[in-house]
């Protein structure tokens, strides 16, 4: 495993929209490469860069249409090996958003395999053999697309209906078009894909978050035969590049590490209650007393003990598909959120704009497929220039609106703010690198995580000792007892300090300590 990875903190940038450099009203990879100062000073040491493929951004680029070429309104593809060089230069790493699960329709793979003479991409993608057999019942398939060639039969969609699905095989061929994982027309998708890795990595790339990465073989409801997939996949960079990352998008850490990834994301969907923790009805970290952090952290242990103690679940801030973490909390709330996701195990990922506090946008016309996503994916909001420096471009030429409040969150000026978010943020940032025990692979114990109850306090033990760490976002203080006495010297806290008698433990309102356990 790439040992970088063990006090790595990920920034997620969704290109389009961080920093313009040549007035066109979309990021670019220039603008990454530009502030890239910006990432390494909140503390952030690796970048997740969302598709920045060729694409026709039906579905902002998670649609490819070209795996070996960076689409042109981002630059070309010396711009993103120059971008893989400057972080290196700065100690950084970069990793590349990889769709293998699907294409767009636009991709010269998908425009083979639509012509009725037999060919190398006859079977690249899943088809049936009829117009008129449709994938009913069929596992990991989202619909079809039919009637767009003079080809007989419908072909699978792995998501929206211009995604056609990659044929890996599958689990239990039951048809005479479904091929089996060890056939040689899935094989070669694989092999596809393998170049695609070899090439960006070839270049500098880092590794690759890999978009829903449960879903390529069909019909494989115990995900036995995808874990197999991705084993081979392991294997092969294993040889050829043994520092190479894999994150999953998956969800079921213990289906993802045993498959081959290093670490694996708590999701917006599934069973991780991840949403309780920012984004429910009653959140757990605001202010208002409501929340649960029980079922959050029993599923949490779950999956821990089944990745054999591994831990290595990442719990980003957010991302491009949700509303933003700032949606439901307010900055002081999000000082003591920042505080729960940069001290858990696991790499964390901060995406673009939570550290100031960026707003989601209620009720904006979609954008690239975006929908109710679209409003989490608005530029970037660095000073009080035009378009809060984002580009100087047109307001109406920008390709997302921005946030129209004239008291926008801005990096300029949550800089200049004493005690601002960003300030929080950064200072989390360095305390984590700095302290081995809150670092991705040291190990967790949660010593109070009751239904309905405040505070939240768990143990995190490394090679170099134990880090306790208490949080109280109720805006009540909170007292409980720990099944342990502890001596502690604090190193950290926000809004006031928790104090510490044995193994009664008392959080003021709305605070977070963290303490170095004395041995």
């Amino acid at each position: 495993m790439s040992k970088w990875l063990d006090n790595a903190v990920f920034y997620e940038i969704y290109p389009q929209s961080f920093k313009d450099t040549n007035s066109d009203g979309i990021g670019d990879i220039q603008g990454i490469i530009e502030k890239l100062d910006y990432v390494r000073e909140l503390g952030c040491n690796a970048i997740w860069l969302n598709p920045c493929f060729a694409s026709p951004f039906y579905d902002a680029g998670y649609d490819v249409e070209d795996y070996f070429n960076v689409a042109p309104r981002y630059g070309t593809n010396e711009a993103l090996k120059e971008l893989f060089e400057k972080a290196h230069e700065k100690n950084m790493h970069v990793i590349l958003d990889l769709v293998p699960g699907h294409t767009s329709v636009k991709h010269p793979w998908f425009k083979e395999s639509m012509k009725p003479t037999e060919n190398e991409y006859t079977n690249r993608y899943v088809w049936t053999d009829d117009i008129w057999t449709d994938f009913k019942d069929v596992q990991g398939v989202f619909g079809s697309i039919r009637g767009m060639s003079d080809r007989n039969g419908c072909c699978a969609v792995n998501f929206l209906s211009m995604q056609p699905a990659l044929n890996y095989g599958f689990a239990n061929p039951q048809e005479s078009w479904q091929f089996s994982t060890s056939s040689k027309e899935a094989i070669a998708t694989r092999e596809a894909m393998k170049e695609v890795m070899s090439f960006w990595l070839s270049m500098g790339c880092d590794g690759f978050r890999v978009d829903m990465a449960g879903s390529l073989v069909k019909n494989d409801d115990d995900s036995k035969e995808t874990i197999k997939l991705w084993q081979n996949f392991r294997n092969f960079l294993d040889e050829k590049f043994p520092e190479a990352v894999l994150i999953s998008e998956w969800g079921e850490p213990e289906k993802s590490l045993e498959g081959g990834f290093h670490m694996d994301f708590l999701l917006h969907f599934g069973t991780s209650n991840y949403m309780d923790l920012f984004r429910s009805e009653n959140p757990y970290f605001s202010r208002e007393g409501k929340g649960d952090i029980s079922k959050f952290a029993n599923k949490y242990m779950e999956n821990y003990k089944l990745t054999n103690g591994k831990g290595l679940m990442c719990i980003p801030s957010g991302n491009h598909d949700m509303p933003r973490i700032a949606h439901k909390l307010d900055d002081e709330e999000l000082k003591i959120a920042f505080a729960f996701l940069l001290t858990m195990p696991g790499a964390p990922f901060i995406y673009y704009g939570d550290e100031i506090g960026m707003k989601y946008l209620e009720n904006i016309t979609s954008v690239e497929g975006g929908y109710a996503r679209t409003g989490s994916r608005t530029p970037m909001q660095w000073d009080n220039t035009v378009n809060a420096g984002f580009s100087t471009a047109k307001k109406e030429d920008l390709y997302i609106m921005q946030d129209p409040d004239e008291d926008r969150p801005t990096v300029k000026r949550q800089m200049e703010t004493e005690n601002s978010l960003y300030k929080e943020v950064k200072r989390l940032t360095n305390l984590r690198v700095e302290n081995e025990p809150l670092c991705s692979n040291a190990g967790i114990e949660f010593l109070y995580a009751e239904e309905k109850t405040y505070p939240f306090i768990y143990k995190r033990t490394g090679k170099e000792g134990s880090i306790l760490v208490v949080l109280n976002p109720s805006k009540k203080g909170a007292s409980c007892e720990v099944n342990e006495n502890l001596s502690c010297e604090v190193i950290y806290s926000n809004n006031g300090e928790a104090v510490i008698d044995k193994s009664i433990i008392t959080a003021p309102a709305c605070s977070a300590s963290i303490f170095k356990i004395m041995k």
